[in-house]
C-alpha cells in the first residue's frame, strides 16, 4: 500500500479522542525552517491515556509520525501522509524531588534550563543551547558544550506503538553519539534526569555563557535548527566544512551559516 493512501484520511474512521484531530495542516509554520508541506492529519492528545488509546485502536497500516518543536526537521513538500502526533502543554509538566527532575517530552529544552535554574538545580544548563523539546533531545541524544543527555539521564518514560506504557533505564537506551536505539515506534512521555542543588546566580552564568557562546558561533535570529552536521569519528564538522570552501554556500534559501 503507498503513502498516497493516507493523504486525504477519514477523520471518522480514526479512533474516538479527548484530544483533537486536524486535516491538511500545513506544517511549514510549525517547523524552524518554515518550509514543507500538509500534513493528513494532525493529532493532539489530551493526556498519555488519550494517546494509548488512540494507538490501541488506530489502524496498524495507518502511519505515524511523532513530531515535538521541528527544530532539526525537514518536511518534503508533499508532505506527511497519515497522523502526525504533536504533544502539548499536558505533556510538558517539570517536577523536582531531592535530586532529580521529572520533565515531560513536549517541553522544551530552554524551557526546562531556565526553570531548573530559577528553583537552584544545576546540570541541565546545557539544554538552553540545544533547540527542540525534552522528547526529541532524548530520541537523539542531543548535546551541546561537551554534554549529552544520557550523561544526565536516569530513566525514561515511553509508550510503544501498541499503546502500552514502558519505562526504560538510560542503559536500556543504549544511548551513543545523536543515537538512541530503541524502536522508532516508541513515543517519549518524559525523562527522570540527575541534578542537584546550586546557588541560583551561579547557574545564571553559566546560562550567560551559553547564550553569549551561541550568539558568537550561530545565526540564531535566522530559520536555522542551530548546529545541523555531525562530527564524523575523529574531526570536528565545522573545520570539514571550512577545508571544503563550504562556509557561506548557498542553494536557493539554503545557505551554510557564515558564522
Amino acid at each position: 500500500m503507498t503513502f498516497s493512501v493516507f493523504n486525504n484520511l477519514d477523520l471518522e474512521k480514526l479512533p474516538n479522542v479527548r484530544g483533537s484531530y486536524k486535516s491538511n495542516v500545513e506544517m511549514a509554520p510549525y517547523t524552524w525552517f518554515r518550509v514543507g508541506g500538509a500534513a493528513s492529519v494532525v493529532f493532539r492528545p489530551h493526556d498519555q491515556e488519550d494517546l494509548s488509546k488512540f494507538l490501541v485502536h488506530k489502524s496498524e497500516d495507518i502511519p505515524v509520525t511523532v513530531i515535538g518543536a521541528a527544530s532539526n526537521v525537514l518536511i518534503r513538500d508533499g508532505g506527511i501522509p497519515g497522523v502526525v502526533i504533536k504533544l502539548g502543554k499536558n505533556f510538558s509538566s517539570i517536577n523536582f524531588k531531592g535530586d532529580s527532575v521529572r520533565i515531560g517530552a513536549g517541553l522544551p529544552n530552554s524551557i526546562a534550563a531556565r526553570s531548573a535554574a530559577k528553583e537552584g538545580y544545576s546540570g541541565l544548563e546545557f539544554l538552553s543551547g540545544i533547540p527542540g523539546t525534552i522528547g526529541g533531545g532524548l530520541r537523539m541524544n542531543a548535546g551541546a558544550y561537551g554534554k549529552e543527555f544520557k550523561d544526565i539521564l536516569i530513566e525514561v518514560e515511553v509508550i510503544d506503538g501498541f499503546g502500552s506504557l514502558k519505562v526504560l533505564s538510560v542503559e536500556e537506551l543504549a544511548m551513543s553519539y545523536r543515537k538512541c536505539s530503541i524502536p522508532k515506534n516508541y513515543i517519549f512521555l518524559s525523562g527522570l534526569f540527575k541534578t542537584s542543588k546550586e546557588a541560583t546566580s551561579k547557574i545564571q552564568m553559566r546560562l550567560d555563557e551559553i547564550k553569549t557562546r551561541r550568539h558568537e558561533s550561530q545565526p540564531i535570529t535566522q530559520k536555522t535548527g542551530g548546529s545541523t552536521f555531525k562530527n564524523p569519528i575523529g574531526y570536528k564538522a565545522w573545520k570539514l566544512i571550512d577545508a571544503a570552501g563550504c562556509r557561506g554556500a548557498s542553494i536557493g534559501d539554503a545557505m551554510v551559516s557564515e558564522q
